[in-house]
C-alpha cells in the first residue's frame, strides 16, 4: 500500500489539477523494485465527461482553432524548450515509473522535443486548394480542425507516444484529452503542467487517468469526441474501431507488431548483430516494432547467433535510474508472467532456449520484474512465441536458404508493422522491401524513425498513420466551398 508520503498525481482538467469526484489513489509502483513511488487520481466516467466537457468550451470559446496558426505555433514552440529544460527530470520519472534505462529515458525526451518542434512549423501552414470548375465560379477547400480529440497512450513509451498523435492534433487547432496507460501516468500529469505554461488554453489539452475498460470507452462514447487514437494491442483497438465506427468517427490505431529482421548472406555480420541486439533487448523488448524474428541465411546463421548471444550475455540488467544499465525490468509483475509463459510454451514445445529463459531471482535484482534477454530456436509453427507478440526480450531464430524462402516466412504473420533486411546489393535491398508486408522496411539499419517519417503498419498492425507533414490530415476535414461569381442582372 502507498502511505501519504507519496507524491499525487490528480487529474488535469480545464487548465487544473483535480483529484476526481471518486477521491481514489492508485499505487504506482517502480517496476525494478516493486515498491510504490507515487499515487495517481483513478477517473471515473463522470470525469472523462467533464474532460470532454472542458475540452469543448475551449475549443468553442477560445481563438485556439481560429487563429491563422501563429499563436498554436508559439505555444507549441515553447512547450518544446519547457520539456528541454526539464529533459532531465522528466526522463527520471519515466524511467522511475516505466523501468526503462535513463538513457533512453533521455532518448525519448530529445525525440519529444523534436516532435513538438516539427509540428509547431506546421501549425501555420494548414492550407487548403484552388479548384478549376466551370463557369464564373470560384471553388476552394479549407482545413478544419475536427474539435476535440481522445488520445489514449501505452505505458511502453508513456509520453513519447502520447506527443506524437497530441502534437499533430493541437498543432491543427483541436482540443485534446489524453487517457494515458494506468501503469504509467505520471509524465502524462507533468507534460500537462508545462502545456499550461507554454500558454496552451485552458481546457485545450486535458489528462484522466485510470482504466481504459471504464474512462477510455467514456471517452470515445462521447458525444463530443471527433476522432480517436490508440496506440495498443490488437485485442484493445478492435474494440476502440467498433466504438468508432459506431459514431463514424476517424480511428488511428498503432497495434502490435511481428518484426522480422532478414539477414542474406552477404550481410554485414557485426553490424546486423548490434542493430539485432537493440531492436530486441531495447527497453526489454517492449516495443511494438521490435525486430522479434530472426530470419537469417544458413551460411551466416551460426557467425551470427554466437554475436547476438554475446551480446544477450553481456547486457547489464538493473534499475532504469543505476549507472551503466542496458535493460531494465518488465513494467510489471503481471507481464512479467506473460513474457514468462511464452518462453515455457516454447520450451514446452520442442524450442530450444539459446540463452536466458528465465526470471532474474538472485541478489538485488529478486525483487523486481527482470527476465534475462532470451533467445529461442528451432520453435515449432504451434509454438506462441513463433507467431504471437511476445513484448519482451524474447528473439526467435530461424534460417533460410533460397531468398523466396525469407520471404514468405517474413510475410507469414498477422502483423505488418515493421521489418528489416541486411544486404550489402542494392537490388535485393529495392526488391526485397517492395515484397515485405510492413508499413515501414529499415534496410542495413537497427528500427529507426524520426518525427517527419511517415509510422505505419499494415494488417493487424492498425489502421491510419501518424508522423509526418501529412499527420495533421486526420485531425483535420476539408470543406469545399463554392462561389458562383456571376453578376445578377438588375430589373427594370
Amino acid at each position: 500500500m502507498a502511505s501519504s508520503s507519496e507524491p499525487a498525481f490528480d487529474l488535469f482538467i480545464g487548465g487544473r489539477e483535480i483529484p476526481g469526484t471518486r477521491e481514489e489513489r492508485r499505487t504506482v509502483t517502480d517496476p525494478a523494485t516493486n515498491a510504490p513511488i507515487a499515487r495517481s487520481a483513478v477517473a471515473s466516467r463522470d470525469d472523462a465527461h467533464a474532460a470532454m466537457e472542458s475540452a469543448d468550451r475551449a475549443f468553442r470559446e477560445s481563438n485556439w482553432a481560429t487563429d491563422d496558426g501563429a499563436r498554436r505555433a508559439r505555444a507549441l514552440q515553447k512547450l518544446a524548450a519547457l520539456v528541454e529544460a526539464n529533459a532531465e527530470p522528466l526522463a527520471r520519472l519515466e524511467t522511475l515509473n516505466m523501468g526503462k534505462p535513463l538513457r533512453e529515458s533521455r532518448g525519448d525526451l530529445g525525440y519529444i522535443v523534436r516532435t513538438l518542434e516539427y509540428f509547431a512549423g506546421l501549425a501555420d501552414k494548414v492550407e487548403g486548394e484552388t479548384i478549376p470548375v466551370p463557369g464564373p465560379r470560384f471553388d476552394y477547400t479549407h482545413r478544419e480542425p475536427l474539435g476535440v480529440t481522445v488520445h489514449i497512450a501505452p505505458w511502453n513509451y508513456p509520453l513519447l507516444l502520447a506527443v506524437r498523435s497530441l502534437a499533430p492534433a493541437l498543432a491543427a487547432g483541436n482540443a485534446a484529452v489524453l487517457k494515458p496507460a494506468s501503469l504509467t501516468p505520471l509524465t502524462a500529469v507533468a507534460f500537462a503542467r508545462l502545456a499550461k505554461e507554454a500558454g496552451v488554453p485552458d481546457g485545450i489539452f486535458n489528462v484522466v487517468t485510470g482504466s481504459g475498460v471504464e474512462v477510455g470507452e467514456a471517452l470515445v462514447e462521447d458525444p463530443r469526441c471527433r476522432s480517436v487514437t490508440l496506440t495498443g494491442s490488437g485485442e484493445v483497438g478492435l474494440r476502440i474501431a467498433a466504438l468508432a465506427a459506431r459514431r463514424l468517427i476517424p480511428a488511428t490505431l498503432e497495434l502490435g507488431g511481428k518484426g522480422p529482421v532478414v539477414v542474406f548472406a552477404d550481410a554485414d555480420v557485426e553490424r546486423a548483430a548490434k542493430a539485432i541486439g537493440y531492436g530486441i533487448f531495447g527497453n526489454a523488448g517492449q516495443m511494438c516494432w521490435a525486430a522479434s524474428r530472426l530470419i537469417v541465411h544458413e551460411s551466416l546463421r551460426a557467425p551470427l547467433l554466437e554475436r547476438v548471444r554475446a551480446i544477450a550475455d553481456g547486457l547489464q540488467l538493473g534499475p532504469g535510474v543505476d549507472d551503466g544499465v542496458e535493460m531494465g525490468p518488465l513494467v510489471s509483475v503481471e507481464h512479467e508472467a506473460r513474457v514468462l509463459d511464452y518462453i515455457e510454451d516454447a520450451r514446452s514445445n520442442g524450442g530450444t532456449v539459446v540463452t536466458g529463459g528465465s526470471k532474474v531471482r538472485d541478489g538485488k535484482l529478486a525483487d523486481g520484474n527482470f527476465v534475462r534477454p532470451t533467445i529461442l530456436a528451432d520453435l515449432p509453427a504451434t509454438a506462441r512465441a513463433a507467431r504471437e507478440e511476445v513484448f519482451g526480450p524474447v528473439l526467435s531464430v530461424s534460417s533460410f536458404t533460397e531468398p523466396e524462402e525469407a520471404i514468405r516466412a517474413a510475410n507469414d504473420t498477422p502483423y505488418g508493422l515493421l521489418a528489416a533486411l541486411w544486404t550489402r546489393d542494392l537490388a535485393t535491398a529495392h526488391t526485397v522491401a517492395r515484397r515485405l508486408e510492413a508499413g515501414m522496411v529499415v534496410v542495413n539499419d537497427a528500427p529507426m524513425t524520426f518525427p517527419q517519417s511517415p509510422f505505419a503498419g499494415v494488417k493487424g498492425s492498425g489502421l491510419g498513420f501518424e508522423q509526418g507533414v501529412r499527420a495533421l490530415e486526420p485531425f483535420t476535414r476539408r470543406k469545399n466551398i463554392l462561389l458562383n461569381l456571376g453578376t445578377s442582372k438588375r430589373k427594370g
